[in-house]
C-alpha cells in the first residue's frame, strides 16, 4: 500500500491562481504522452507516487490524450482507486475538451453538446464525480463564445467542476470568455497557453498582459519545447528521441546546428546555475511569478526528480535574462 511522503509539502511553492482561493504547485504534472496501454502501468503509478510525494499536487489531462484518447485518464483513473482514495481532497485534477474525441458532428470544438458529454465521459473514466478544473481546450470558430462559456457554468453549477478554464484562446478572445463568465457568474480561473523560452507568443501577442489584468492566473505548457529544451539535441538527434520519430509535435527539420548551437549556449548558462537545460527552462517560464504552475511530462520518477528540482533556483540575474534574450530572439 503507497503511504505518502509526510515531508510532501516542505519545498514545493504553491502559488495562488489569479484573484482565487485556489494555490497550485510551482510545477504540475501533464498526462500528455506518458499515459497509456503502450507504457507499464506500474511505471505510470510509481511517476504519479513520486510527484505527490514531491509535493505536485495537481494532475493534468485532456480528454484526448493518450494515445488512444482517453488512456491517460483511465489510467489516472485506476492510479486514483489504487494510492490516493484517501487523498483525494489534497489533489487538483483537471481535464479538457475542445479536440476530436468520437466521430461525428458532436464529437469535437465548442458545443455545449459536445462540452458536457466529453466532461461525462471523463469523469467516467475518471472514476471520479468531479474535476477540480474543467478547460475549453481550444476556441470554436463556428460557436458563439456564449454557448462554450455557458457549457462551463453548466459544468459547475452541476457539481461536474468547481473552476473552469480556457487553453490555446488568444488575448481578446480571453477578454471576452471572462467577461461573458463573470456575467455568469462563474469566474474564469485560468489560462493554459503554450509558452517556452523558445516560443514567447503569449508575451508577444499580449496574453500575459491580459491575463495580469483580468487577475487570471496561467499554467504554461510545453515550458521544454517538446524536449528542444533538454539536453537531448546538443549535438544532434538522437535516434531515439521525438524528433527522430514520426512525432507531429516535433519534426528533425526544426533541430537546424544553428539551434543546437543556441542550445549549447543556453546549457552553459544553466550549468553557470547549477542547473541542467531542463531546469534553466522550467525555472525562466516561472521567473518573478507572472505565471501560475508550468506542466512537466515524465517518463520516469528519476525524470520528475530532475524536473522538480528546478524550484531550487527560480531567481534570475537581469545579466542572465539579457543573454537569454540575445540567444533565443536570434
Amino acid at each position: 500500500m503507497y503511504t505518502p511522503d509526510p515531508d510532501r509539502y516542505a519545498d514545493m511553492p504553491y502559488r495562488r491562481t489569479g484573484r482565487s482561493g485556489l494555490k497550485l504547485p510551482a510545477l504540475s504534472l501533464g498526462l500528455w504522452h506518458n499515459f497509456g496501454p503502450d507504457r507499464p502501468a506500474e511505471t505510470q503509478r510509481a511517476i504519479l507516487r513520486r510527484a505527490f510525494d514531491l509535493g505536485v499536487t495537481h494532475f493534468d489531462l485532456a480528454n484526448n490524450y493518450g494515445p488512444p484518447p482517453g488512456a491517460a485518464e483511465s489510467a489516472l483513473g485506476e492510479a486514483l482507486k489504487a494510492d490516493f482514495t484517501h487523498h483525494r481532497d489534497e489533489l487538483i485534477v483537471s481535464t479538457k475538451a475542445g479536440y476530436l474525441m468520437w466521430p461525428g458532428p458532436y464529437g469535437e470544438w465548442g458545443s455545449r453538446k459536445y462540452l458536457l458529454s466529453s466532461l461525462d465521459q471523463s469523469l467516467g473514466r475518471l472514476g471520479l464525480d468531479y474535476v477540480d478544473i474543467f478547460y475549453s481546450h481550444r476556441p470554436d470558430p463556428e460557436t458563439p463564445l456564449e454557448e462554450t462559456m455557458g457549457a462551463l457554468h453548466s459544468a459547475v453549477q452541476q457539481g461536474k467542476a468547481l473552476y473552469v478554464g480556457i487553453s490555446n484562446y488568444s488575448a481578446e478572445q480571453t477578454r471576452d470568455a471572462a467577461r461573458i463568465l463573470a456575467e455568469l457568474g462563474t469566474p474564469l480561473l485560468i489560462h493554459q497557453p503554450r509558452y517556452s523560452m523558445l516560443d514567447r507568443r503569449p508575451e508577444d501577442e499580449g496574453l500575459l498582459d491580459t491575463l495580469d489584468e483580468l487577475q487570471v492566473g496561467s499554467i504554461a505548457y510545453s515550458p521544454l519545447e517538446q524536449g528542444l529544451l533538454t539536453g537531448r539535441y546538443l549535438d544532434g538527434i538522437p535516434a531515439d528521441s521525438r524528433a527522430a520519430s514520426d512525432s507531429p509535435f516535433l519534426s528533425a527539420d526544426t533541430v537546424t546546428e544553428e539551434l543546437a548551437g543556441r542550445l549549447r549556449a543556453l546549457n552553459e548558462i544553466a550549468a553557470s546555475r547549477g542547473q541542467s537545460l531542463a531546469q534553466l527552462a522550467l525555472a525562466w517560464v516561472l521567473r518573478g511569478g507572472r505565471v501560475t504552475s508550468a506542466l512537466i511530462g515524465a517518463s520516469s520518477p528519476r525524470q520528475l526528480e530532475d524536473s522538480v528540482a528546478a524550484i531550487g533556483n527560480l531567481e534570475f540575474g537581469a545579466d542572465e535574462l539579457a543573454r537569454i534574450d540575445e540567444l533565443v530572439k536570434q
